[in-house]
């Protein structure tokens, strides 16, 4: 590579790290800028990698060029050694194979190879791909002997992630996917967020558990982030908005013991740990959609039902970073959990979603427990609209996400 060259694609990728700063303190920009295009925020370790090559998909909720792929090791106590990764557009839904021509070896800082050291993301050079919204990116990274961080959940039928995985060996230059196996729905290995230069407005992260994961929402629907992200890309290029998907089953928006896990390895970090890296360090950040309490409040085996204090506190401490960043912050009510009423839990269901309704602590506030109370029980999601007391099915998250006034961001 010429000189001139690596010094102007060097400086592309300055202006690319930097990007989240600049934009958390200057007003909306006009023309096309560093947006977040997909996320699947990393839970935990999961064993070793074995010598196989992982085929991670990832459906884009803008459309862009100069690709980025991010790779993390949250979790991982050694360095993530990735010895090559390529990344292509999937041909068709539950195939390994890429669109011709699409695929690309990544580099980063213009090597093939790259270490991430144990609690940190790395993110890779911009490469020559273009993608549309709706496209399904594929990043294939081959990391044998690796600390596995990883993102699995059940998934809902439309728009999953997912991966494909490999006989031995590096498998990432095989556009034509005979080198996979099977589709392995709502799973994913070290990547967690693909950027690019959008003319999109800017992203909005989605933070949350399992609700906003899109767990258990069967029924052959899209989750409800996927639902608000084909609401945005009906508008004109310039007024669109990238969805970032950082929810995490299990997660919990205090900093408490997970109520499910006793080894911290299943749910990701509570939401304060993780917000910087998993929200505010995300390109193009102007939104934060918060719809997170319900383990809190709920509890289990290895942390008791959270008061509503608890759940307030944290939420005014995240709103107060997010604004200090210079972002928005959207609220969200906390859905019914068939907890009876005037039991202990759900009155502290309903002081927090009562706190968030009034306090006026949040920018904006999506009454989602409103949109999906059972009239005759409100302690109850109506059983046409949940899988079960926790989690909507597909058609509850169709309404979530139509409920959705898009004037809460702005335009």
């Amino acid at each position: 590579m010429r000189l001139s060259r690596m010094i102007a694609v060097f400086a592309f990728s300055l202006f690319l790290s930097g990007s989240v700063t600049a934009q958390a303190a200057t007003p909306e920009r006009n023309g096309p800028h560093p947006v977040t295009l997909a996320e699947s925020a990393l839970q935990g370790v999961h064993g070793t990698a074995p010598d196989t090559t992982v085929r991670n998909v990832l459906t884009v909720t803008a459309g862009g060029t100069a690709l980025r792929v991010r790779l993390g090791n949250p979790y991982g106590r050694t360095a993530l050694s990735v010895r090559s990764v390529w990344v292509g557009v999937q041909a068709a839904p539950g195939s390994a194979a890429l669109v011709p021509g699409s695929n690309r070896r990544a580099t980063f800082g213009f090597r093939p190879e790259v270490t991430v050291p144990a609690g940190a993301t790395v993110w890779s050079d911009p490469l020559p791909l273009t993608v549309r919204p709706g496209d399904h990116v594929a990043v294939s990274v081959y990391a044998p002997g690796a600390p596995v961080n990883d993102h699995t959940f059940p998934p809902p039928a439309t728009d999953t992630p997912g991966s494909f995985r490999s006989g031995p060996g590096d498998a990432g230059a095989d556009s034509g996917g005979s080198a996979y196996g099977a589709f392995a729905a709502g799973t994913l290995w070290w990547v967690d967020a693909v950027s690019a230069i959008s003319p999109a407005r800017g992203t909005i992260a989605a933070l949350g558990d399992s609700i906003t994961d899109g767990t258990n929402a069967y029924g052959g629907g899209r989750r409800w982030t996927d639902v608000l992200a084909k609401r945005l890309q009906q508008l004109p290029p310039g007024r669109q908005l990238s969805v970032a998907n950082a929810g995490i089953s299990g997660n919990t928006v205090s900093v408490e013991p997970n109520p499910y896990d006793a080894s911290g390895q299943c749910c990701g970090a509570p939401a304060p740990e993780r917000l910087e890296r998993d929200v505010l360090s995300l390109p193009g950040l102007r939104y934060v959609l918060l719809l997170e309490g319900t383990n809190d409040l709920g509890g289990g085996d290895y942390a008791p039902p959270a008061p509503a204090s608890q759940v307030i506190d944290a939420m005014r401490g995240i709103i107060a970073r997010v604004h200090a960043a210079g972002h928005r912050i959207v609220g969200a009510t906390i859905l019914p959990m068939c907890n009876a009423a005037g039991s202990a839990k759900e009155a502290a269901r309903l002081a927090v979603n009562a706190w968030i309704r009034t306090s006026g602590a949040f920018d904006a506030v999506l009454d989602f427990d409103s949109v999906l109370r059972d009239p005759a029980d409100p302690t109850v999601i109506p059983p046409a609209l949940r899988t079960d007391c926790y989690h909507p099915n597909a058609e509850g998250d169709r309404l979530l996400g139509e409920s959705i006034d898009l004037s809460v961001f702005g335009r």
